[in-house]
């Protein structure tokens, strides 16, 4: 049995540090860049346009709102039940831990180069530690009141949606410096290969699950990559383009299904 109230603690210390390693690496600039300036250096046909980051600070939201909904009974004699937190378990510790270092690893490649493979390893770890929570919250499967679905559930699936194509991201980054041409017939390829994975997967979500939340983001991602290849590469764009059309028809009808319920 987990202690609920030192992990109520670890939840919010965790992710107030994390919040914070974040807001000084994009803000200011850690080893001569910025977060986002660091990106622009590697060549990504992946990364979407800079205004879809924006993003980042509705998960910090949300991810602040639940830190505090998991830990408002910290002050109170009386104590509410939270069976959600025995499910999260230490996953979300883990994904805060994991998120600092990836900040960590990702600036150090300015003059360790080789460290922007550690920053995969930890991207990854932080999409396991996502899954792991989503998978065990049963998002979109388990009857919850308004309250748990809005400020335990949604924080996580919007979490995961970015993560999810965060770390595609992260992949294509490390091939680029690994002397993969990013602009030749492979990463073309590869990008609209994984843009239509992303469609399977997002559906599969819809229809299995219901997840909205998730898939807006994603489209939002897609939306992205769309923006920033309309001047860049062509058949990357006309695929974000239909992606995004096809993933928001798939989220109106699911969510026409909901209403009629």
């Amino acid at each position: 049995m987990i202690n609920k109230k030192l992990l109520q603690w670890l939840n919010i210390i965790t992710f107030v540090a994390t919040f914070a390693i974040n807001y000084l690496a994009t803000g200011f600039e850690l080893g001569g860049y910025n977060t986002g300036e660091l990106s622009d250096l590697i060549p990504n046909l992946f990364v979407p346009a800079g205004i879809t980051f924006s993003i980042w600070g509705v998960i910090y939201f949300f991810l602040a709102a639940f830190s505090v909904y998991q830990g408002r009974d910290l002050f109170k004699d009386n104590k509410i039940e939270m069976p959600y937190l025995d499910k999260i378990g230490y996953w979300f510790i883990i994904s805060n831990i994991a998120n600092a270092a990836w900040i960590f690893f990702w600036h150090l490649q300015v003059i360790l180069p080789p460290a922007l493979i550690l920053s995969l390893v930890v991207m990854i770890i932080i999409l396991i530690s996502l899954i792991m929570i989503y998978l065990r919250l049963d998002i979109g499967k388990t009857d919850i009141s308004r309250g748990e679905r809005v400020w335990v559930h949604a924080p996580f699936s919007i979490y995961l949606g970015w993560i999810t194509v965060a770390t595609i991201a992260n992949v294509v980054a490390v091939l680029v410096s690994a002397g993969v041409d990013p602009f030749g017939p492979i990463p073309e390829f590869l990008t609209v290969f994984v843009i239509l994975v992303a469609v399977i997967i997002t559906y599969l979500i819809l229809f299995l699950r219901k997840d909205w939340v998730y898939s807006l983001v994603i489209v939002w991602a897609i939306l992205g990559i769309y923006l920033k290849q309309t001047t860049g590469n062509l058949t990357v764009a006309i695929t974000a383009l239909i992606a995004v059309i096809v993933v928001a028809i798939g989220i109106v009808y699911t969510g026409y299904k909901l209403l009629k319920k």
